[in-house]
């Protein structure tokens, strides 16, 4: 049942988000008295799941989940209809309308979608506020593991900045640090530069961020298991750590560094209960669980918008979210990150999905993927809406459009780039899943 909530979160975001992009194209097309064959929702190749003949326009949906599309009549596009283009032009084909036309009916899709994000974006900010932990809150600053320190940063530094921008926001941190050239830390009371590395990233990478960056908090018990050891032995809630195993700790993290190194044996630990100190014995079971956590201060705090002022901050986090997929680019494609191994897939995508119904997730997931489609959709390759528009431009600026031939082999270039890319990204889905069980 898990996995059906996922894949049907999934299929519902991507189905919503094709079919506006393809209204991006299909509407302007229409208004401008453009014939429009087909409008699909996923790819029909060889048969179609559902079909239906309405005016002009065939409207379907396949079986191949890649996507959708509208065919425009005297347009070379991945249907590759050339015969139709063998024919005098029509003047209800694309072809024979003016360039500017022709530009707002490609770039229409990617408008819905950059559209659509700063929409939902206003409206989750108007409905639900921006709830962060603030990077000015953590007063015993940052908890770093060993790729936190192979970074260069220490536990209880403060963040202040990454490649100059202050960090407003410590729940934006990791990824601020990864997209990244720099960070400036206050630490013990001096800021220091800190160059972040590529093999620093690799790091990072490989192991999936995983508690690379967090924030110290006090060993101060907040929780005590019923029949725990750590119940056996005597500790309460609100007892301070104060020494473990003859080493003097304050933060939870240096206890668990102790914990870690003692699976198996009993350890001496001093705490303090209520402004007095007791001696406690705590034995460690092999899996290093003892049933306790620590107290951790309420950090978060809400930013609340107005509906007039969520408009704006909506398009600012619109922005923010395709600058950051912008620069996700620079990470990928730099072969010394490792980034490349952890793009994802729809498999990858699905296994994101949260386990249960979760309308927050999706509207922002939503809205996230709008964007990388506006994104995407735009660069110029042939075979994507970028690729028309970089044809187009050329044909305003020189003055004469680029033959059938060049269209042609640009869309079948375009093509199997992009299905030798889709390859790469599934099978990279596929080997991360067969290393779980090796």
């Amino acid at each position: 049942m898990t996995i059906a909530i996922q894949i049907a979160q999934f299929i519902l975001i991507i189905s919503i988000l094709v079919i506006l992009h393809e209204f991006g194209h299909f509407l302007p097309a229409k208004y401008f008295k453009i014939k429009v064959e087909k409008f699909y929702l996923f790819f029909d190749w060889k048969f179609s799941l559902f079909k239906k003949k309405i005016g002009e326009t065939e409207w379907g949906i396949g079986w191949l989940p890649l996507g959708g599309y509208v065919k425009i009549a005297g347009m070379i596009d991945e249907s590759m209809d050339t015969e139709q283009m063998k024919e005098e032009p029509k003047d209800w084909e694309f072809r024979s309308k003016p360039t500017w036309q022709r530009l707002i009916v490609m770039v229409g899709g990617v408008t819905v979608n950059f559209f659509l994000a700063w929409i939902i974006y206003s409206m989750l900010l108007f409905n639900n506020g921006d709830t962060y932990i603030p990077s000015d809150k953590l007063k015993y600053g940052i908890q770093v593991d060993s790729v936190g320190e192979r970074l260069g940063l220490q536990s209880g530094d403060q963040i202040i900045s990454v490649d100059g921008k202050p960090t407003k926001k410590f729940t934006d941190a990791q990824l601020r640090i990864l997209l990244g050239d720099e960070v400036t830390v206050n630490r013990d009371g001096q800021e220091i530069s800190v160059p972040i590395s590529d093999e620093g990233k690799a790091l990072i990478f490989k192991t999936q961020g995983k508690a690379f960056l967090g924030y110290r908090t006090k060993s101060v018990l907040d929780e005590v298991v019923v029949d725990s050891e750590a119940d056996k032995a005597g500790l309460r809630i609100g007892d301070e750590l104060i020494e473990v195993g003859g080493k003097s700790v304050s933060y939870w993290s240096e206890f668990m560094q102790v914990l870690e190194a003692s699976r198996g044996t009993a350890l001496a630990l001093k705490i303090n209960r209520d402004g007095s100190t007791r001696d406690i014995s705590l034995t460690i079971p092999e899996e290093g669980i003892v049933g306790v956590r620590p107290y951790s201060e309420d950090l978060l705090v809400t930013d609340n918008y107005s509906f007039a002022a969520s408009i704006p901050a909506g398009f600012s986090r619109t922005i923010q979210v395709l600058t950051d997929q912008i620069m996700q680019f620079k990470v990928v494609f730099n072969t010394k990150t490792g980034a490349y191994k952890q793009v994802k897939g729809p498999i990858g995508i699905v296994e994101m999905m949260p386990e249960r119904w979760n309308w927050t997730f999706f509207w922002g997931f939503m809205a996230m993927f709008s964007v990388w489609l506006a994104f995407i959709n735009i660069l110029p390759i042939p075979a994507l809406d970028g690729g028309h528009v970089m044809f187009l431009l050329y044909e305003m600026i020189t003055g004469r459009p680029p033959s059938e031939k060049a269209l042609e082999t640009g869309q079948i270039i375009g093509f199997i780039f992009l299905m030798g890319l889709m390859a790469i990204i599934f099978g990279n889905d596929i080997w991360n899943i067969i290393k779980r069980f090796l």
